[in-house]
This record gives structure tokens, C-alpha cells and sequence, in this order.
């Protein structure tokens, strides 16, 4: 039975078709282990509506918001941030902002920007804040060596990628980094407080699910 008070994320990723359910499911529990891990604790968590692809993500939330529920959207940004639509002292949080530029996308009537939540540039972004965890995931032969340094929302998606698969290609007991083989398993093992402490749009959202829990 629905709960009137619960909070939908829907949140981009999950994959699309009729094989989709498992991996949809696994993105669901690995984001209720992150969660878990935070002051959300274990009870009354979000509603992690997997979504597939991002268009799809965009057009459920403007769905839901219609519908009024207590809804969040949560895609990755793509492509990095302009200083304008970043939080203070730089611009202010301008999510939709962002996402108009670069998709095209406009605000629903009903939705405000504490709605729209960005991983920036993507939700792989988050596994640079805890290498901790991702080394002992891949266990014998990963190498920090190829890793970013510097700010985690400042790496480019594409070269957050090809991090991954350098620092992971002589492992031992596991396959080079693949995101539908590893991505899920890894959201469930991450710090929270690491990514949180590493990325302002992380935090950003964990805070504001906060606000609403019920």
C-alpha cells in the first residue's frame, strides 16, 4: 500500500527493455545500501524508481510531479557544471539551469530547483571519493596509479571511465572496470560521508532527502 509521505527518486540508470529488471533491482539495492549509511538509516528510506535512460527519468518525474508527489529527480549532469549553477560562492544551485543548456529540458510547472539533483558528472564520479572501498572491491592488482586527483566534480565523464578501467585492468580475481558488471556493486560499498565530503551535488541531495524523510 502506498505511504502518502513517501519520496520518489527517480534516478537515471537501471538499463532499458525486457532484460532490464535484474539490473534495476540491483540499482535499487545498492542505492538502499548507500542510503543506509547515512542518517536516512534503514526504515521509511526513498523510493528509488529505476528509470533507464535519462529522457525517460525526466519525463516520469514530470509525471509524478503532476501528480503531486513528493518527487526528486536525479540524472547525471554529463558534462560539467558552469560556475553559475554551482552553489555559492560561485553561482547558486541551479540544477534545471543546467539541464535546459545541455538537454533542452524545461522545469515541470510544479517542480523548483530543490527537486532536481545532479552526480556530477556522473554517478561513477562518486566512486573516486572512496578508492578505499573500489581498491577492495577489485582486490589483488588494482593500482591507484591512474586515479584523478583534485576535485571529483572537475574529472570529465569520459576520463572518469577510462580511470576506472586503468586502475582495474591487472586485477587478479576481477574483469577490468565495466559498468553494467560493476557500477551497482560498487554504489553499495562506497562511503557515503567520503562522496558527500567530495561532492557538493552529492550532499547536496542526500541533505535534501533528509529534509523530506517522513
Amino acid at each position: 500500500m502506498k505511504i502518502k509521505n513517501d519520496v520518489f527518486v527517480y534516478a537515471e540508470g537501471g538499463g532499458k527493455g525486457n532484460d532490464s529488471s535484474a539490473s534495476q533491482a540491483e540499482f535499487r539495492q545498492a542505492f538502499a545500501a548507500f542510503f543506509s549509511k547515512t542518517l536516512l538509516g534503514t526504515t521509511r528510506r526513498p523510493r528509488v524508481v529505476t528509470c533507464g535512460g535519462r529522457d525517460q527519468a525526466f519525463a516520469m518525474f514530470t509525471t509524478a510531479i503532476a501528480q503531486g508527489k513528493n518527487a526528486l529527480l536525479l540524472v547525471d549532469s554529463e558534462d560539467n557544471v558552469a560556475p553559475a549553477h554551482e552553489p555559492p560562492p560561485a553561482g547558486n544551485w541551479q540544477p534545471w539551469a543546467h539541464l535546459s543548456l545541455r538537454d533542452g529540458w524545461q522545469k515541470p510547472a510544479r517542480a523548483n530547483d530543490d527537486d532536481c539533483h545532479l552526480m556530477a558528472p556522473c554517478m561513477e564520479s562518486w566512486f573516486l571519493a572512496d578508492w578505499t572501498a573500489v581498491g577492495g572491491f577489485f582486490g589483488q592488482g588494482f593500482t591507484a596509479a591512474p586515479l584523478p586527483t583534485g576535485p571529483i566534480e572537475a574529472v570529465a565523464k569520459q576520463d572518469v571511465y577510462t580511470a576506472l578501467k586503468q586502475a582495474s585492468k591487472d586485477c587478479k580475481t576481477k574483469a577490468v572496470y565495466g559498468k553494467g558488471a560493476h557500477s551497482f556493486k560498487l554504489l553499495s560499498l562506497i562511503d557515503p560521508t567520503r562522496v558527500m565530503a567530495a561532492s557538493p551535488w552529492a550532499a547536496r541531495f542526500v541533505q535534501e532527502l533528509g529534509k523530506r524523510k517522513p
